[in-house]
């Protein structure tokens, strides 16, 4: 929360807490501990802007109705110095308060100070934290759920980042494994066909399928010709890796910056087993009793640690499972000096989740520091209809195809709408519409609408200016008010969505934002006749660009001037 909020919140326990103290001083209440209570915001503020519990936990302590403990509260309740002018008791004994006006220009005079810190708190208290997202396999091109994972993820790092943790942003490259023994043989295939003809070199059964193997290989064709044609099969598969991999990482590189995201470290899976790391960690899962060989397989016995079974470690041919090198990677990860990894994964994921958190406690970590957030699918809807081909391509669309289609504002805006346990539907049609039904472009509208009146009265020769806390206080209407009270909310709301691993939240906040803006706007005229009146709605004005602002370029989102 904001120190405006913060300081209300404690001033506020702290009065209650000492009308509890008076009331038993006064023989009022027989003399305990106070117990614990909650302050919270009503959903209807015609209950009072913040409300306690406070009388209603005390009955069982104080052996007395609710409602007669709050009415001997009230008799002592002292709000002077506080940012409360009145309170009343409401059914069985909640207590609702009333904010008084300083409290409103307060907040505005913080956010205009604040400007783009508005919003940031030290709630995180610089926690080292990662995020590691997308991690899609470099094999082939990226997905609608990387799309969708890609948004997510870079803005919960932007959220935890703003709620005061240090954070580092990573994507993992599975270069390494059975997966690049199958691209590799993949790739030797439609090499070799190319030059023998399909129906004369079999692909293998469990290869890459896609028309990206055909164009990497085609590509490599056209560096090499058949030089690699007659050589043997691993010197041959070794070299059209070492061509076509680090070409797929690049592209996914270039997809994720046009998508505006750029990572701290793209860490490869390699480097696990060039440097040892992978064997090592074999070797402690071994030399505290927690595998067994069977058929040839070394087995990891993850039923031990909350599995629903155990997992192979390392094949019969001596390669380690993509599940090992995932142990030995999250332990790198720990190792490192985060304080929390969180991994945005797919919702297939799922059953992956206990195997890898009892896996950090096997190998004598604390798995409760590994947090994963799993997105479930997302489909492409236009007119209506589900979509799965690009018109242009006639393929499955990727990240990349959707880029070419959608401005990167709507589709990080829209990707970032809901939490990521639900299901969602991507609406291509909206995402490209130009009016108040597309989500991110009636946010940028009233950004721009703010402008637009300040440029406006600008060219009239009245500017924004410092207003006075009396003039702030004419801000009475309730849509002025409402507007207010929903700014003064954004660092709590940044706060909970960081402790929720929600960024979606923020995206509906701001949301609610333009709608107040928009009702605002229609309901108060922001010149008019009284000058102090106008300093203090053009403050109203400008304090609501300033968030908006701060939650777009948070996200990474335009904040256009003219629309």
């Amino acid at each position: 929360m904001s120190k405006l909020v913060f300081k209300a919140t404690s001033d506020l326990k702290t009065a209650i807490q000492n009308a509890f103290r008076e009331a038993m001083r006064c023989g009022e209440l027989q003399k305990a501990e106070i117990p614990e209570f909650s302050i919270e915001v009503p959903a209807d503020h015609a209950h009072g802007d913040w409300a306690t519990n406070a009388a209603m936990v005390s009955a069982r302590t104080f052996h007395s109705a609710p409602r007669k403990i709050a009415e001997t509260l009230t008799k002592h309740l002292v709000l002077e110095g506080t940012y409360f002018d009145r309170f009343e008791i409401a059914g069985p004994g909640f207590l609702n308060f009333f904010l008084s006006r300083r409290f409103y220009g307060d907040i505005l005079k913080d956010i205009l100070s604040s400007g783009a810190d508005y919003g940031r708190s030290d709630y995180g208290q610089k926690k080292k934290i990662m995020v590691e997202f997308v991690s899609a396999n470099p094999t082939g091109p990226m997905h609608m759920g990387n799309a969708r994972g890609g948004a997510l993820g870079d803005c919960l790092a932007a959220v935890l980042d703003m709620a005061g943790y240090d954070v580092w942003r990573e994507f993992y490259v599975n270069d390494a494994g059975n997966q690049i023994e199958k691209f590799g043989g993949s790739l030797e295939a439609r090499y070799l066909q190319i030059y023998k003809g399909e129906d004369a070199v079999e692909f293998p059964e469990d290869g890459y399928h896609g028309d990206d193997i055909k164009e990497r290989a085609a590509e490599f064709a056209k560096e090499f010709g058949d030089r690699y044609v007659n050589e043997d099969s691993a010197v041959r598969q070794k070299a059209l890796v070492d061509f076509a991999l680090p070409k797929n990482i690049q592209k996914m590189k270039d997809d994720l910056k046009k998508y505006r995201i750029e990572y701290d470290e793209w860490f490869l899976e390699s480097r696990l087993h060039n440097d040892g790391e992978l064997d090592e960690c074999i070797q402690i899962l071994k030399d505290k009793g927690l595998t067994y060989e069977k058929d040839g397989a070394l087995w990891y016995k993850a039923t031990s640690f909350g599995a629903e079974k155990d997992e192979v470690l390392v094949r019969q041919n001596g390669n380690p499972t993509y599940f090992a090198a995932d142990i030995a990677y999250h332990r790198n990860k720990f190792r490192r000096g985060f304080d929390t990894c969180i991994d945005v994964w797919g919702a297939d994921h799922h059953g992956h989740v206990a195997r890898m958190k009892g896996a950090m406690n096997a190998i004598g970590l604390d798995g409760d520091k590994l947090d994963v957030v799993l997105i479930q699918l997302v489909r492409l809807v236009k007119a209506g209809e589900v979509v799965r081909m690009s018109k242009r391509t006639g393929k499955a669309i990727q990240l990349a195809d959707l880029l070419d289609e959608v401005p990167v504002d709507a589709a990080r805006f829209l990707f970032n709408m809901r939490e990521a346990n639900s299901q969602m539907d991507f609406d291509l049609d909206l995402a490209v519409q130009e009016d108040a039904q597309n989500p991110v472009y009636y946010v940028q509208y009233a950004h721009a609408r703010i402008c637009s009146i300040l440029k406006a009265l600008a060219a009239e020769g009245i500017a924004p200016r410092a207003c006075t806390d009396e003039e702030l206080a004419l801000l009475t209407q309730p849509e002025e008010i409402e507007l207010i009270r929903h700014l003064s909310s954004f660092t709590g709301e940044i706060i909970t969505a960081a402790k929720d691993y929600d960024p979606a939240r923020i995206t509906r906040y701001v949301i609610t934002l333009a709608t107040l803006f928009h009702k605002f706007y229609n309901a108060c005229r922001v010149k008019g006749e009284d000058e102090h009146l106008t300093a203090a709605r053009l403050a109203l004005c400008e304090a609501t660009s300033t968030v908006i602002c701060n939650v777009l370029s948070m996200f990474k989102i335009s904040a256009p001037e003219t629309m």
